[in-house]
């Protein structure tokens, strides 16, 4: 199946993005040092990038971030900076030499709605428990917002410059782990609904949805008389294993509560794509100074045979 033509609202959205492992294998089971690591590369992309980022959640199998970005440029040089890093590091931590990433990451417009918006935050806070794996969002062992979230104080990670550890390598230099590591900071932050609220507020809002999360989970596992896998056994996890089954179910193209706001976004996107395809037969044809939307990634020349 084709990907679709990527596509932000020009006056910037709120954006969630999903990447997954190559063949949905646990190539990011959770540890100590890729937790620390997978927070220093997000702080430090947040830094260089300027996307805001709401909310994030790293599962074994793939990982879950909810932004906000200015236009789909900012979006794919975030995502390639986030995603080519941390494939490095997890690849050097578990032993991986081939591509870890399934595919391109995809990005799904949220509506500037409240409803919609919680609803996706709510959706990655639960993440850990929803899958059965903790009691907790709270318990996840790999890098999870949820903390931060709850209590407002900041993330610390780690930043590794190979750079420098490969010129001290090629010098001969014998060196420990941390000696060229940084730490980053990584500040969350508030959905755009809810911006305008106090830190306190704020906080409560979401201890309140983490109190919904725990209760529904509860409330299964009463039904069901399942306990949960556990963070040892989550932790036990062969990262190179993959699941006997994988979800895979069509992903819509927009997060909207209303049918009006999500027609609405539809419609704008119908238009982008039209003028994007139009631009597209243009050039095909040899019209160089054929012009494509704003926000579109125009596709590479004719090859010249």
């Amino acid at each position: 199946m084709a990907r679709g033509i990527r596509f932000i609202p020009e006056e910037g959205a709120a954006v969630e993005v999903t990447v997954r492992a190559l063949q949905g294998r646990l190539l990011l089971k959770p540890s100590e040092d890729l937790q620390a690591i997978t927070i220093g590369i997000l702080a430090r992309a947040k830094r260089k990038y300027g996307v805001q980022i709401h909310s994030f959640v790293c599962l074994s199998t793939h990982m879950h971030l909810l932004l906000t970005v200015q236009n789909a440029h900012q979006l794919a040089r975030f995502m390639c900076y986030v995603n080519s890093n941390l494939a490095r590091e997890a690849g050097r931590l578990y032993d991986w030499k081939e591509k870890l990433w399934g595919r391109r990451y995809q990005g799904i417009v949220v509506s500037n709605e409240e409803e919609a918006q919680i609803d996706r935050l709510v959706y990655i806070l639960s993440h850990g428990v929803k899958e059965g794996l903790v009691d907790r969002p709270q318990d996840w062992p790999g890098a999870h917002s949820v903390n931060a979230l709850l209590t407002g104080e900041p993330l610390a990670g780690l930043w590794f410059d190979r750079t420098k550890e490969y010129a001290a390598r090629r010098r001969g230099e014998d060196f420990d782990r941390m000696k060229y590591a940084t730490v980053e900071i990584l500040t969350l932050d508030p959905l755009p609904c809810w911006s305008g609220l106090s830190e306190e507020l704020y906080r409560e809002r979401i201890a309140s949805l983490v109190e919904q999360i725990e209760a529904e989970a509860r409330a299964k596992r009463e039904s069901t008389g399942k306990e949960p896998l556990g963070r040892a056994a989550v932790l036990a996890q062969d990262p190179h294993g993959k699941p006997l089954r994988t979800k895979k179910s069509p992903a819509p193209r927009f997060h909207a509560f209303r049918k009006s706001v999500r027609r609405e976004l539809y419609e704008a996107y119908a238009k982008f794509v039209a003028a994007f395809r139009d631009a597209s037969e243009k050039l095909r044809a040899g019209d160089l100074s054929a012009r494509f939307p704003p926000g579109s990634f125009p596709p590479a020349l004719p090859f010249v045979g």
